[in-house]
This record gives structure tokens, sequence and C-alpha cells, in this order.
């Protein structure tokens, strides 16, 4: 059974920085593409950034610069290190790892920039 767990989301302020983690078990992980989404109040899911198995990433513009996608094969984890956080980053924080058709989703974690 395929599992990906979100942790490290929360209340910050705007200029702080967060990291989440995606922990995932039940595939191989290293052949999976794993991404960031997030989801705003009354918006669209939208991608922020992706890592493939072997460590190309890709960012939303919105997000150059400020975060940074990696990962750790031996622990079958993704990282999201969120830096100089915005209001407008505030949202649910979703992980999704893909490989061949096959697409699995975490539930998400809450992270909201407000003073």
């Amino acid at each position: 059974q395929v599992q990906l767990v979100e942790s490290g989301g929360g209340l910050v302020q705007p200029g702080g920085s967060l990291k989440l983690s995606c922990a995932v078990s039940g595939i191989i992980f290293n052949l999976y593409n794993v991404g960031w989404y997030r989801q705003a109040p009354g918006k669209q899911r939208q991608s922020v950034a992706d890592i493939t198995g072997s460590g190309y990433t890709t960012y939303a513009e919105s997000v150059k610069g400020r975060f940074t996608i990696s990962r750790d094969n031996a622990k079958n984890t993704v990282y999201l290190q969120m830096n100089s956080l915005k209001p407008e980053d505030t949202a649910v924080y979703y992980c999704r790892a893909y490989y061949s058709g096959n697409v699995n989703w975490g539930q998400g974690t809450q992270v909201t920039v407000s003073s």
C-alpha cells in the first residue's frame, strides 16, 4: 500500500522559513518523480516544485530562489525548504509521487504565513 505523509507545516511570520517533509512508503522510491503542490482557499491546486528520481528539479516561477526541493532516497523522503515566505504562500501543501501512470497523493499539510 502506497503512503505519502507530509509534515512540517505550521504558522510562520512573513520572511520566515519552514521545511516540509514527505515520507513515502510502498513504492520503489528512486523510480518515482515527486512533486510538491499547493492549494489556497478558493483556488486550484498548483505545482510548486518537482524532483525526478535522479535529482533533476523544476520550480514554479513564484517560488524560484526562495524554495528548494530535495530528496533522500535512503530515507524515502522528499523535502521542501521554504525561505522568505510571503502571505501568498499560505495554502495546504501536498506531495505527489508518480511513475509510469501511477499517481499517489499525500493528505496535505497546512502552511500559514501571517503576522
